[in-house]
């Protein structure tokens, strides 16, 4: 099993005027994600200046963990149902985990 962690930032853009819909959605999703084994962080943060762009933050234990948790069925359910107030897809990016100039980066 890999134990090296994984840091995303998973940019999300809903249709106008549609965020808090985004933000509901989150709230209601968040502590089953936190719950599952492996989750380090799952954060969502607006965007400045734009109430329907978000960041979430994420990080996880293991690709494993990151693998199991994509395939949960309340992941499932909100992938099918975020399509009603999102803009389009997520953009997934995937960080070293260690920032620049860290040690061990």
């Amino acid at each position: 099993m890999s134990q090296q962690p994984i840091k995303l930032i998973v940019l999300v853009s809903t249709l106008p005027g549609r965020g808090e819909e985004q933000v509901a959605a989150f709230e209601a999703l968040a502590p089953l994600v936190r719950a599952e084994e492996g989750c380090l962080q799952y954060d969502l943060h607006r965007v400045a200046d734009d109430p329907d762009r978000f960041a979430l933050i994420e990080r996880w234990a293991s690709a494993e963990a990151l693998a199991a948790h994509d395939v949960a069925p309340h992941m499932v359910a909100a992938g099918a149902a975020n399509k009603a107030f999102r803009a389009g897809p997520a953009e997934v990016v995937r960080l070293v985990d260690a920032p620049v100039g860290s040690p061990g980066a």
